[in-house]
């Protein structure tokens, strides 16, 4: 078995009295899809700003490769050069083209040359579709290209895994195949992601494990087949059984 990339122990976040995440149990392997699922304000969202240090967990531990993330001596920005994110709305800087976005981040905290940082952005807005679109401002683009763009800008980081939070809920409808078939082309590449998503049938056909949290839990950790076609908990059966009826 590989080594964990990353491996969450008795996490627990709270912002005052409310108590949003539980006890959460889980870890990251090479190549590993996770999906993380369940219904507004289960935590999934905080759990990944967590796993990025966007939020400090209140208990528990973040190890990456061994060493706890929350420990004081980190060097954040380092380690999200690391676990990259991919934001729900985009997060692009308005005043940078497609190009620079990609590149800010490579020279800033990679420390790479202009031209070395130009000819990866190139190379990972070639991948995700948006090559035609190098010169232009986030206001001259669709949602759908807007995330391809902030996508392509994680990926030029070259991070070990990438995190999603919600990529596809801000896009109109028509917008929503166009990413996610960049991230289900990525999965089939071998890249490790952990997605939080309402898009179910994405979760069931891309993900390698799905996990179901429900009140700041989880609920259930399972392959797909086994979570989808078999939940073992009466809450994920409920859940689901709303996806499914279609």
């Amino acid at each position: 078995m590989s080594e964990k990339i990353l491996e969450v122990k008795h996490l627990g976040k709270a912002f005052g009295s409310n108590q949003v995440l539980r006890d959460i149990d889980f870890s990251v392997s090479p190549g590993d899809v996770t999906c993380i699922i369940g219904p507004s304000g289960s935590g999934k969202s905080t759990l990944l700003r967590c796993l990025n240090m966007l939020e400090t967990p209140s208990t528990g531990e973040i190890n990456y490769h061994g060493t706890d993330i929350t420990s004081k001596n980190v060097n954040v920005p380092e380690y999200r050069s690391k676990v990259g994110m991919v934001f729900q709305n985009f997060n692009l800087f308005n005043n940078m083209t497609a190009l620079k976005n990609c590149t800010v981040g490579q020279v800033k905290v990679l420390k790479k040359s202009k031209e070395e940082a130009e000819k990866k952005a190139l190379y990972y807005l070639e991948k995700v579709g948006m090559a035609p679109y190098v010169k232009a401002k986030p206001h001259q683009l669709s949602g759908g290209m807007k995330q391809r763009v902030a996508i392509a800008r994680a990926l030029a980081m070259e991070p070990e895994v990438l995190l999603f939070d919600e990529p596809t809920s801000a896009l109109d409808p028509e917008m929503v195949g166009e990413v996610l078939s960049v991230m289900k082309q990525l999965a089939n590449e071998g890249l490790t992601m952990v997605i939080v998503t309402h898009e179910m049938a994405f979760a069931r056909d891309v993900s390698t494990r799905t996990i179901f949290m429900d009140k700041g839990y989880i609920v259930e950790d399972a392959p797909p087949q086994e979570l989808f076609n078999n939940p073992k908990e009466a809450r994920t059966r409920e859940f689901l059984s709303r996806f499914m009826q279609g």
